[in-house]
């Protein structure tokens, strides 16, 4: 068989809701197909009503608003290529166990994103003084048996995160309208934020004076730094620094020689600086080289290192530092919810 008809596929991790991880470790383009990119749902798909398609803002306005499709095609555009990461990424590696989604290295993957910025949009709305947030909600909804209720997925931003210029409502993925399955129509985008903010097939924005407190900001999407007590909880935001090997993959056997180690490397403050691989279990480091996408601040970085493979087995470390001073630490951050792992990643490798 020819290799080009040689192609991974998606890791299913549940069907009801579908949650699907991306094959990573395969995938060298910028741009993730959106047959390769990781699905993430609370509920069933929503059912999405025939067109004319409409967004709503209300709430704290000068004057409420109802914009069309058509009306986000002739407003001013923004194209931005970013990584959407779960916040819930590489779950499966905390020790102990935590419950949720048994997520591995392949909840994340990037995109080009096209869409009107959310400012403009408010602007025409016309904030009223004392917005403190945006509340931004989809068309999927089920039941949570935890509360015993039905609920709308629903997030909110702080006004000046909505306000700023590169968070924007987009309608197009890679060139193309958003597929179904990623938000279709509208999506929101919050760039270096994790991805629970990115709200899919949103239908209503409304603007509050107070905190949300929807049980997916104030229950889930919290770190709780303790098993029995909620003490010291806080939100889950900002992307933390964080990277990925993926050629060699963990376990593989591998001839002795010249060998490349590559992988990707992101952050949600900054970008990133470097990226270093340990052979020693963190005693020395060694740069990799990199390569980043060119005028895209946001996009993942592509690392490599050669490497000369001797015989016997070893333990490859990466770990990659942000502009902002942040680098991934030894150990994780343990939270009973298991979101935000960034703790360096390995591979164990054979060499014969």
């Amino acid at each position: 068989m020819k290799k080009d008809f040689i192609i991974p596929y998606l890791k299913t991790l549940s069907l009801d809701p579908e949650n699907q991880e991306s094959p990573i470790h395969f995938l060298d383009r910028w741009k993730t197909p959106k047959d390769y990119f990781y699905l993430r749902n609370h509920f069933a798909y929503p059912q999405i009503i025939p067109q004319p398609f409409y967004l709503t803002i209300q709430g704290n306005v000068k004057k409420p608003v109802k914009i069309t499709m058509n009306d986000l095609h002739h407003l001013p555009s923004k194209t931005i290529m970013l990584p959407l990461e779960c916040a819930g990424n590489n779950r499966a590696k905390f020790k102990p166990k935590v419950y949720g989604e048994q997520w591995e290295e392949g909840a994340v993957s990037q995109a080009k994103w096209k869409g009107v910025p959310l400012r403009e949009l408010l602007n025409r709305a016309g904030l009223l003084d004392g917005s403190k947030e945006a509340v931004f909600v989809g068309m999927d909804f089920g039941e949570r048996k935890d509360l015993e209720e039905t609920f709308y997925y629903g997030r909110s931003l702080p006004i000046e995160k909505a306000l700023h210029e590169n968070t924007i409502v987009a309608y197009e993925y890679n060139g193309k309208p958003i597929p179904y399955k990623h938000g279709f129509p509208f999506r929101l985008i919050v760039p270096q934020w994790y991805a629970m903010a990115s709200v899919k097939w949103l239908q209503n924005i409304f603007i509050i004076k107070h905190e949300f407190n929807g049980p997916f900001q104030t229950k889930d999407y919290v770190y709780y730094p303790y098993k029995d007590s909620d003490k010291d909880k806080r939100p889950v935001t900002t992307i933390n620094v964080n990277s990925t090997i993926q050629q060699p993959m963990n376990n593989s056997i591998i001839e002795e020689g010249p060998q490349m180690i590559k992988g990707i490397a992101w952050c949600g403050t900054g970008t990133i600086k470097e990226v270093e691989i340990s052979f020693d279990y963190g005693i020395s480091w060694r740069k990799a080289s990199l390569k980043w996408k060119e005028s895209e601040k946001y996009a993942w970085v592509k690392w490599q290192f050669e490497w000369q493979a001797v015989k016997g087995e070893h333990t490859i470390l990466v770990r990659a530092h942000d502009t902002e001073g942040h680098v991934q630490p030894l150990r994780p951050f343990w939270n009973r919810k298991g979101y935000g792992y960034n703790a360096v990643q390995k591979a164990n490798i054979k060499v014969e």
